[in-house]
């Protein structure tokens, strides 16, 4: 009998033993699916990462929660496809996120520079939302983030079109911020561009050619700018490219903005 229970012991050990690290229990303040890989904990007024996350998640949701930093935490999670950060309290990109990511949100946060480091290495990434935060400078790396496809900068503090947007992009959103000017060569290398969202920012004119290279572009907004209509800044260029460019290309453009004449 003795020998039994020692042997019936031993099995349940060896059986602890070899249970695969990655197979966690989801935690209590998450909602897990998928084999506890797709892990929700939004709105649960987090300050820090729940405990018993598995290494190989696919889906996180942070959002609604109150983090202020979470740099290098999240680096482990190597087979992480999709992070939501949304609405926290973080002031940058959280440093050294898994390469593996395809999507990332960052909405509504205290976001004030986009730096170079914050996706220099993400060459996975697919969709980038940093809207609805205060960045004023957001700085890209020329050739990196070449699988990216959607880049969501709107209602932040831009005064100027980022440059070295990655040239694979398909949509861009700058509606909302403080834009005055487009820097030659901007706008040149975007080939695959579709979509270009300059609504309610700062625009008086825009430079002849900014948008000539845009052979792919279908739908820009350009409304609610304070358009000048002077001799050397005026938008006859735009009104020109509008009707030069394919029926296919649709401009979103208000003249009854404010214009100054």
């Amino acid at each position: 009998m003795e020998y039994q229970i020692l042997n019936t012991s031993t099995c349940l050990l060896v059986l602890l033993v070899f249970i695969p690290a990655g197979l966690g229990i989801c935690p209590s303040s998450c909602k897990c699916s998928g084999n506890d890989r797709n892990v929700d904990c939004s709105g649960r007024n987090l300050t820090e990462l729940p405990q018993g996350l598995q290494d190989n998640l696919t889906y996180l949701n942070l959002s609604f929660n109150q983090f202020v930093d979470l740099d290098h935490q999240l680096t482990r999670f190597t087979n992480l496809r999709t992070l939501d950060i949304s609405n926290n309290w973080l002031k940058n990109v959280p440093a050294h996120l898994p390469k593996s990511l395809w999507e990332l949100y960052a909405t509504n946060n205290n976001i004030k520079v986009l730096q170079k480091l914050d996706t220099a290495y993400q060459w996975n990434l697919r969709v980038l939302d940093v809207s609805r935060n205060m960045v004023e400078r957001a700085v890209l790396i020329n050739n990196t983030l070449s699988s990216l496809k959607f880049l969501n900068l709107s209602s932040n503090k831009l005064w100027t079109v980022p440059t070295n947007m990655p040239y694979n992009i398909e949509t861009v959103d700058l509606s909302n911020n403080f834009l005055s000017q487009i820097l030659p060569g901007t706008l040149v290398r975007l080939q695959h561009l579709t979509s270009l969202y300059l609504h309610n920012n700062k625009f008086s004119y825009i430079p002849d050619k900014a948008f000539d290279q845009l052979s792919q572009l279908q739908v820009i907004t350009l409304y609610n700018n304070p358009w000048a209509c002077s001799d050397n800044q005026n938008i006859p260029y735009v009104l020109r490219w509008d009707l030069e460019t394919p029926k296919k290309s649709l401009l979103l453009l208000s003249l009854d903005s404010p214009c100054v004449c």
